[in-house]
């Protein structure tokens, strides 16, 4: 059975003191680095560049660092994320020429690869690249800002791509990003999820263990 990963955004740590937030957070239970890269073109924010994840990982952060790309065109960039420490990096379909041929740029460039999808793109683009997939992210708000109300339609989604994961026979897995707290957790992971990004949830709370520990202690009740 795939463990349950939660996973920080950093988007909503305080940049003056990342590494030292990141070491926080890994310490209070958290299993992997959620990295947001918007480039205010694809979304309409601007974030964080390869500079950051090779300085976290200059700083001696060791935990997987989860690229979510919110950029086009993507291909560009990908080897520079691998080369500053990318564990995974995922991207968005409307993003890509050649949705194949950038999932395999990111195996080439020695990281797991994966496909995003907002709230409002189908998923017919996972229907030629199951074989491929080591993630696939489903956006629960509109991406481009943290702090944002999780979108109950995301649930069906989550099943529907449960579903397609469970009936491919291949080990992917199921990310959920947006809105995600404590008190609606355990319904996303009912639904399907098996890989939990939280911003604000988590670093807009002074006690990051805590807030991690009532994350899983949910999860555990999940049916």
């Amino acid at each position: 059975m795939t463990e349950n990963w939660i996973a920080p955004s950093i988007l909503s740590a305080d940049f003056a003191r990342l590494g030292e937030e990141v070491d926080n957070v890994l310490t209070a239970g958290a299993d992997v680095v959620h990295f947001d890269v918007m480039d205010n073109h694809f979304v309409p924010n601007l974030t964080i560049g390869p500079l950051v994840c090779d300085a976290l990982r200059k700083h001696g952060v060791t935990a997987p660092i989860d690229v979510h790309l919110m950029i086009e065109p993507v291909d560009r960039i990908i080897p520079d994320f691998a080369k500053a420490g990318a564990s995974i990096i995922t991207f968005h379909p409307e993003a890509s020429v050649h949705i194949d041929r950038t999932l395999q740029l990111i195996k080439d460039n020695g990281c797991k690869c994966g496909l995003v999808f907002n709230p409002g793109t189908p998923l017919h683009h996972l229907d030629y690249v199951m074989d491929k997939l080591d993630m696939i992210l489903l956006m629960s708000v509109n991406p481009g800002f943290g702090g944002q109300s999780f979108l109950p339609s995301a649930l069906d989604k989550l099943r529907q791509v449960r579903q397609k994961i469970d009936e491919s026979g291949f080990d992917i897995r199921l990310e959920i990003d947006g809105g995600v707290k404590v008190d609606n957790i355990r319904e996303i992971k009912e639904a399907g999820a098996d890989t939990f990004v939280a911003g604000s949830a988590i670093f807009g709370k002074s006690d990051y263990k805590e807030i991690i520990d009532n994350m899983r202690a949910e999860i555990a009740k999940a049916g």
